[in-house]
């Protein structure tokens, strides 16, 4: 993974507001390896925009301990996402007003921390009832009823009807094949998404929710401790 953006050549984010989002670096982790053998997990991963990357306790990189990342590209070119779960402590409001009523809509209406490639860039995913056929260079559906927006355009000039938005400060982004080979070294499990999983009001207990509604060996995995010393 790059944290510093270097070497990052997939889609650049959407486009939104530059601004510095302060906040505290995580801490490194001490979990231990764990084996999975989901078939998700590994293999030929597809287009894999709307789908969830679940981190893996053998993932070893502290920048995305027990994240879970919302996929926005996948292809040649590489591929972005945003963190879900990890908020921040700043206020939509006070940094873009315009869109604060959105954002307290879906709860808390704080900026998350969306990864570790420029942070400054603030990306918006939007909840709206609109179909895949309203899609414009404002707007780009994601997941049913999830999409991409132009930040700089007021939520009312939008071209579909937002009904909350969540926002996000920097990216996740790997150059072309890094992800695949991070899929096929077991670092990553995909699932599917939910709407409730880009809008959640508990994202600290995203990861666990998201393995355990999959059942099976993912399930037990859900379980597994932050570190090694608590049982």
């Amino acid at each position: 993974m790059d944290v510093d953006g270097e070497g990052v050549h997939g889609p650049p984010p959407y486009r939104g507001h530059d601004l510095g989002v302060p906040g505290d670096e995580p801490e490194p982790s001490a979990d231990d390896p764990s084996e999975t053998d989901d078939s998700r997990a590994t293999g030929d991963p597809g287009d894999l925009v709307g789908h969830l990357l679940v981190a893996s306790p053998q993932l070893g990189d502290p920048n995305f301990e027990r994240t879970v990342v919302l996929m926005l590209d996948h292809g040649a070119d590489g591929a972005l996402g945003v963190v879900l779960n990890r908020p921040t402590g700043l206020p939509v409001d006070e940094i873009l007003d315009a869109w604060s009523a959105q954002a307290q809509a879906v709860p808390p209406d704080v900026v998350f921390r969306g990864g570790p490639v420029s942070p400054d860039a603030v990306i918006g995913l939007a909840r709206t009832d609109a179909d895949g056929s309203d899609q414009s260079k404002k707007w780009r559906l994601v997941l049913d009823g999830v999409g991409t927006v132009d930040l700089a355009v007021a939520p009312d000039e939008q071209p579909v009807s937002v009904v909350g938005v969540r926002m996000f400060a920097g990216y996740a982004g790997w150059s072309p094949d890094q992800l695949e080979e991070e899929l096929a070294e077991g670092a990553w499990i995909v699932v599917d998404a939910l709407v409730a999983d880009v809008f959640t009001p508990a994202a600290e207990t995203l990861w666990h929710d998201v393995l355990q509604r999959q059942g099976g060996k993912l399930a037990l995995l859900a379980a597994y401790p932050p570190h090694p010393s608590v049982n």
